[in-house]
Protein backbone atom coordinates (compact mmCIF):
# COMPACT_ATOMS: atom_id res chain seq x y z
CA UNK A 1 0.00 0.00 0.00
CA UNK A 2 1.63 3.61 -0.93
CA UNK A 3 0.80 6.47 1.29
CA UNK A 4 -0.26 9.92 1.18
CA UNK A 5 3.31 11.26 -0.29
CA UNK A 6 1.28 12.06 -3.52
CA UNK A 7 -2.27 14.98 -3.42
CA UNK A 8 -5.47 13.71 -5.22
CA UNK A 9 -4.62 15.05 -8.24
CA UNK A 10 -1.06 13.80 -8.38
CA UNK A 11 -3.02 10.34 -7.78
CA UNK A 12 -5.15 10.81 -10.51
CA UNK A 13 -2.26 11.91 -12.87
CA UNK A 14 -0.83 8.47 -11.94
CA UNK A 15 -3.53 5.77 -12.18
CA UNK A 16 -3.79 7.37 -15.79
CA UNK A 17 -0.03 7.20 -16.78
CA UNK A 18 -0.14 3.81 -15.46
CA UNK A 19 -3.25 3.08 -17.53
CA UNK A 20 -2.18 4.15 -20.27
CA UNK A 21 1.87 2.39 -20.00
CA UNK A 22 -0.85 -0.97 -19.65
CA UNK A 23 -2.82 -0.50 -22.61
CA UNK A 24 0.41 0.02 -24.74
CA UNK A 25 2.20 -3.03 -22.91
CA UNK A 26 5.39 -1.39 -21.24
CA UNK A 27 3.79 -2.30 -18.27
CA UNK A 28 2.02 -5.23 -16.59
CA UNK A 29 -1.14 -5.38 -15.26
CA UNK A 30 -1.36 -3.59 -12.26
CA UNK A 31 -2.95 -2.81 -8.58
CA UNK A 32 -2.50 -0.07 -6.15
CA UNK A 33 -4.00 0.61 -3.16
CA UNK A 34 -3.26 3.46 -1.32
CA UNK A 35 -4.08 6.38 1.37
CA UNK A 36 -6.02 9.49 0.25
CA UNK A 37 -5.80 13.17 1.30
CA UNK A 38 -9.43 14.23 1.59
CA UNK A 39 -10.96 15.07 -1.92
CA UNK A 40 -14.26 14.77 -3.37
CA UNK A 41 -13.98 13.21 -6.90
CA UNK A 42 -16.10 14.25 -9.58
CA UNK A 43 -17.25 12.09 -12.36
CA UNK A 44 -17.74 13.45 -15.81
CA UNK A 45 -21.72 13.51 -15.53
CA UNK A 46 -21.38 15.87 -12.38
CA UNK A 47 -18.81 18.24 -14.08
CA UNK A 48 -21.09 19.21 -17.16
CA UNK A 49 -24.13 19.27 -14.58
CA UNK A 50 -25.75 22.73 -13.41
CA UNK A 51 -24.94 23.47 -10.05
CA UNK A 52 -21.03 21.59 -10.47
CA UNK A 53 -19.60 24.62 -9.74
CA UNK A 54 -21.04 25.19 -6.31
CA UNK A 55 -20.86 21.57 -5.60
CA UNK A 56 -17.24 21.94 -5.78
CA UNK A 57 -17.42 24.79 -4.06
CA UNK A 58 -18.93 23.48 -0.90
CA UNK A 59 -16.75 20.63 -1.21
CA UNK A 60 -13.17 22.85 -0.37
CA UNK A 61 -14.99 25.08 1.96
CA UNK A 62 -15.19 22.07 4.31
CA UNK A 63 -11.65 21.59 3.16
CA UNK A 64 -11.90 18.77 0.56
CA UNK A 65 -9.95 18.94 -2.63
CA UNK A 66 -12.42 18.72 -5.86
CA UNK A 67 -10.90 16.87 -8.94
CA UNK A 68 -12.40 15.04 -11.86
CA UNK A 69 -12.28 10.92 -11.47
CA UNK A 70 -10.67 8.82 -13.70
CA UNK A 71 -13.19 5.95 -13.52
CA UNK A 72 -16.89 7.08 -14.21
CA UNK A 73 -19.93 7.65 -11.69
CA UNK A 74 -20.78 10.52 -9.73
CA UNK A 75 -19.19 12.19 -6.90
CA UNK A 76 -17.24 10.49 -4.22
CA UNK A 77 -15.01 11.29 -1.51
CA UNK A 78 -11.63 9.90 -0.23
CA UNK A 79 -10.12 10.83 3.13
CA UNK A 80 -7.55 9.20 5.55
CA UNK A 81 -10.16 6.96 6.76
CA UNK A 82 -10.78 5.13 3.10
CA UNK A 83 -8.88 3.17 0.56
CA UNK A 84 -8.60 4.09 -2.77
CA UNK A 85 -7.63 1.46 -5.01
CA UNK A 86 -6.78 1.02 -8.74
CA UNK A 87 -6.59 -1.48 -11.39
CA UNK A 88 -4.79 -1.34 -14.64
CA UNK A 89 -5.95 -4.30 -17.12
CA UNK A 90 -4.63 -5.07 -20.44
CA UNK A 91 -7.50 -6.34 -22.87
CA UNK A 92 -8.38 -6.33 -26.52
CA UNK A 93 -11.97 -6.07 -26.22
CA UNK A 94 -12.30 -3.19 -22.99
CA UNK A 95 -16.39 -2.99 -23.83
CA UNK A 96 -16.59 -6.69 -24.13
CA UNK A 97 -15.46 -7.54 -20.81
CA UNK A 98 -16.85 -4.23 -18.58
CA UNK A 99 -19.39 -6.44 -16.06
CA UNK A 100 -16.67 -9.70 -15.56
CA UNK A 101 -14.16 -6.63 -14.20
CA UNK A 102 -16.75 -5.38 -12.39
CA UNK A 103 -18.11 -9.30 -10.97
CA UNK A 104 -14.47 -10.37 -10.27
CA UNK A 105 -13.55 -6.89 -8.51
CA UNK A 106 -16.86 -6.52 -6.26
CA UNK A 107 -16.39 -10.31 -5.38
CA UNK A 108 -12.88 -9.50 -4.38
CA UNK A 109 -14.06 -6.75 -1.65
CA UNK A 110 -17.35 -9.21 -0.62
CA UNK A 111 -15.06 -11.82 0.15
CA UNK A 112 -12.69 -9.37 1.74
CA UNK A 113 -14.79 -7.78 4.28
CA UNK A 114 -16.30 -11.17 5.44
CA UNK A 115 -12.90 -12.31 6.36
CA UNK A 116 -13.17 -8.89 8.80
CA UNK A 117 -16.36 -9.85 10.23
CA UNK A 118 -18.69 -7.47 7.90
CA UNK A 119 -22.40 -9.06 6.81
CA UNK A 120 -21.05 -8.16 3.13
CA UNK A 121 -23.25 -8.19 0.30
CA UNK A 122 -23.11 -7.44 -3.61
CA UNK A 123 -25.33 -4.45 -4.97
CA UNK A 124 -26.97 -0.83 -4.92
CA UNK A 125 -28.46 0.18 -1.44
CA UNK A 126 -31.07 2.69 -2.27
CA UNK A 127 -30.33 6.40 -1.62
CA UNK A 128 -26.05 5.46 -1.99
CA UNK A 129 -24.26 7.88 -3.16
CA UNK A 130 -22.78 7.42 -6.59
CA UNK A 131 -25.01 4.56 -7.34
CA UNK A 132 -24.14 1.44 -8.83
CA UNK A 133 -25.18 -2.10 -8.87
CA UNK A 134 -21.46 -3.13 -8.20
CA UNK A 135 -20.96 -1.25 -5.08
CA UNK A 136 -20.45 -3.56 -1.78
CA UNK A 137 -22.60 -2.76 1.08
CA UNK A 138 -22.97 -4.21 4.59
CA UNK A 139 -25.78 -5.82 5.70
CA UNK A 140 -28.26 -4.77 2.69
CA UNK A 141 -28.24 -1.24 4.56
CA UNK A 142 -25.01 0.83 4.42
CA UNK A 143 -22.41 1.48 1.42
CA UNK A 144 -18.59 0.20 2.16
CA UNK A 145 -16.89 0.32 -1.54
CA UNK A 146 -18.25 2.04 -4.07
CA UNK A 147 -16.19 1.40 -7.77
CA UNK A 148 -16.30 2.31 -11.74
CA UNK A 149 -14.72 1.74 -14.74
CA UNK A 150 -12.52 3.92 -17.20
CA UNK A 151 -11.79 1.99 -20.68
CA UNK A 152 -8.89 3.17 -23.27
CA UNK A 153 -7.78 1.23 -26.41
CA UNK A 154 -5.93 -1.75 -25.10
CA UNK A 155 -6.81 -1.85 -20.91
CA UNK A 156 -9.17 -1.16 -18.55
CA UNK A 157 -9.05 1.06 -14.88
CA UNK A 158 -11.30 -0.21 -12.03
CA UNK A 159 -10.94 1.88 -9.73
CA UNK A 160 -12.79 3.10 -6.27
CA UNK A 161 -13.34 3.65 -2.76
CA UNK A 162 -13.53 1.43 0.59
CA UNK A 163 -14.73 3.25 3.55
CA UNK A 164 -12.46 1.46 6.54
CA UNK A 165 -13.73 4.57 8.70
CA UNK A 166 -14.94 8.12 9.06
CA UNK A 167 -18.35 7.89 7.64
CA UNK A 168 -19.82 10.44 9.08
CA UNK A 169 -17.16 12.86 6.95
CA UNK A 170 -19.01 11.68 4.11
CA UNK A 171 -21.91 12.18 5.01
CA UNK A 172 -21.53 15.72 5.66
CA UNK A 173 -19.49 16.74 2.60
CA UNK A 174 -21.79 14.84 0.68
CA UNK A 175 -24.76 16.55 2.05
CA UNK A 176 -23.98 20.27 0.13
CA UNK A 177 -22.31 18.20 -2.62
CA UNK A 178 -25.33 16.48 -3.93
CA UNK A 179 -27.76 18.87 -3.08
CA UNK A 180 -25.84 21.57 -5.09
CA UNK A 181 -26.24 19.04 -8.04
CA UNK A 182 -30.09 18.08 -7.14
CA UNK A 183 -28.63 14.83 -6.50
CA UNK A 184 -30.36 12.20 -3.88
CA UNK A 185 -28.74 11.08 -1.14
CA UNK A 186 -29.58 9.22 1.88
CA UNK A 187 -26.85 10.46 4.25
CA UNK A 188 -27.97 7.16 6.50
CA UNK A 189 -26.42 4.70 3.24
CA UNK A 190 -22.86 5.60 4.04
CA UNK A 191 -21.47 3.50 6.18
CA UNK A 192 -17.51 1.82 7.22
CA UNK A 193 -15.79 -1.33 7.56
CA UNK A 194 -15.23 -0.28 12.13
CA UNK A 195 -19.02 0.49 12.20
CA UNK A 196 -19.72 -2.95 10.66
CA UNK A 197 -17.03 -5.07 12.00
CA UNK A 198 -14.76 -2.70 14.40
CA UNK A 199 -11.75 -2.79 12.07
CA UNK A 200 -10.02 0.86 11.71
CA UNK A 201 -6.89 0.20 10.56
CA UNK A 202 -6.04 0.78 6.77
CA UNK A 203 -2.91 -1.73 6.75
CA UNK A 204 -5.15 -4.50 7.94
CA UNK A 205 -7.98 -3.71 5.27
CA UNK A 206 -5.25 -3.32 2.94
CA UNK A 207 -3.72 -6.48 3.58
CA UNK A 208 -6.87 -8.41 3.22
CA UNK A 209 -7.63 -7.03 0.45
CA UNK A 210 -4.07 -8.10 -1.70
CA UNK A 211 -4.22 -11.25 0.19
CA UNK A 212 -7.96 -11.92 -1.22
CA UNK A 213 -6.52 -10.80 -4.78
CA UNK A 214 -3.55 -13.11 -4.38
CA UNK A 215 -6.10 -16.44 -4.19
CA UNK A 216 -7.27 -15.07 -7.98
CA UNK A 217 -3.95 -14.03 -9.35
CA UNK A 218 -0.51 -14.22 -9.50
CA UNK A 219 0.88 -11.07 -7.66
CA UNK A 220 4.23 -9.68 -7.44
CA UNK A 221 5.00 -6.92 -4.66
CA UNK A 222 7.30 -3.57 -5.92
CA UNK A 223 9.01 -1.69 -3.28
CA UNK A 224 7.31 0.75 -1.13
CA UNK A 225 9.50 3.80 -2.48
CA UNK A 226 7.72 2.75 -6.40
CA UNK A 227 4.92 4.85 -6.64
CA UNK A 228 3.40 2.49 -8.73
CA UNK A 229 3.34 -0.71 -6.29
Amino acid sequence: MTSTDLGPAEQAILSREILDTVATGTRGETLRVHRSRPVVAFGRQDVVSPGYLEARAAAESLGYEAIERLAGGRAAVFHEGTLAFAWAIPTKEPRGEIESRFRVLAEIMRDSFRSLGVDARIGEVPGEYCPGSWSVNGRGRVKLMGVGQRLVRGAAHVGGVVVVSGENRIRSVLRPVYAAMDLGFDPSTAGSIETEAGVSDLDVVSAVIVSEFGKRFALSTRDRSDPYE
